[in-house]
């Protein structure tokens, strides 16, 4: 990769851009340590999506980042023999279709304990049912991928680039694929799916007592913008207007009071020339409440009922 192939290359075809691999790291930039990778692979602890490994890499382009997500319960109780689906702790079968397909290679088994603690970390406890624990598991993992992009996004040019792994699995397993093996859609493909909008309006993460509204625009043309930002909760407006979201770059649409010791939803919205938007922001320190949170993104038009009955989460629970 670093010296047969393009020797090739430039034999058979020296106008054809070549990079080594992925990541790609120059030996000058390589010297100065993983932390100044200006491309980088983010997985690290995969602990708290906000924490400071992500937060502060410095890399320009993340060229892997990710995030378990149980997959569907409808899925699970199809790869998973009946008496095997619940509960996860001691149980081979969660460790086999978690780890490598090879048999006698147990490697990646960390990934059930790994979602397990991911879903403490958000919500506080581990829940006691199949159901509970896979909403969970996949709500932790729609918040991280969303708040990479929108990190990633929203921090342009600074930030230019995030692959996020990975689409779609190839065997039944517990992974990061955002869609299963039966092509049943976890919760972050929709997340993803607002978050990747052309035009997409995003809450920064606060500093100095205010929190910054921008607009990521990446098309080619400026955009009129309506916008409205609510607490999901009380309905209370926190912020709205009109701008104009810059061709190609993140305009500063506005701020908001923020304080962390407050658990908040906050729900955006905003209409230009592409149409209707929206999306949201958890305000606040973990751990959430499971029922309540999960009441918020009911409010919020985030759970439709399609998608609970197909993944299997179809069950009613009143919010605190």
């Amino acid at each position: 990769t670093r010296q047969v192939l393009p020797r090739v290359l430039r034999d058979e075809d020296p106008t054809r851009p070549y990079l080594p691999s992925s990541p790609y790291v120059d030996p000058v930039a390589f010297q100065a340590g993983d932390h100044f990778l200006p491309e980088n692979h983010l997985w690290g602890p995969r602990d708290y999506y906000k924490s400071d490994f992500y937060k502060n890499s410095l890399c320009h382009f993340a060229s892997e980042i990710g995030y378990h997500g149980c997959p569907a319960p409808s899925s699970m109780r199809r790869f998973l023999s009946p008496d095997k689906v619940w509960p996860y702790q001691d149980n081979q079968e969660w460790l086999l279709h978690a780890s490598s397909p090879v048999p006698g290679v147990n490697i990646w088994d960390y990934r059930v304990e790994l979602m397990a603690k991911q879903v403490r970390e958000l919500f506080g406890a581990i829940p006691d049912t199949l159901e509970d624990f896979a909403l969970a598991s996949q709500s932790s993992q729609a918040e991280a991928f969303k708040f990479f992009i929108e990190l990633f996004r929203s921090s342009k040019w600074r930030r230019t680039g995030i692959i996020w792994w990975n689409l779609i699995d190839g065997w039944p397993q517990f992974s990061d694929a955002v869609v299963d093996y039966y092509f049943a859609r976890k919760l972050a493909y929709s997340f993803i799916q607002r978050a990747q909008a052309p035009l997409c309006l995003v809450l920064r993460e606060p500093g100095n007592w205010r929190q910054e509204l921008v607009a990521c625009n990446d098309t080619r043309d400026d955009l009129e913008v309506d916008y409205v930002v609510r607490d999901i909760d009380s309905g209370e407006v926190l912020l709205q207007g009109h701008g104009v979201a810059v061709a190609d770059r993140v305009t500063v649409l506005g701020s908001l009071p923020f304080t962390m010791g407050e658990k908040r939803f906050y729900a955006l919205e905003w209409n230009s020339a592409l149409g209707s938007g929206n999306s949201h922001y958890l305000a606040g320190n973990p751990p959430f409440d499971l029922a309540t949170y999960r009441g918020w993104l009911e409010k919020a038009g985030l759970l439709s009922a399609e998608w609970l009955q197909e993944s299997g989460l179809g069950y009613k629970k009143e919010a605190d």
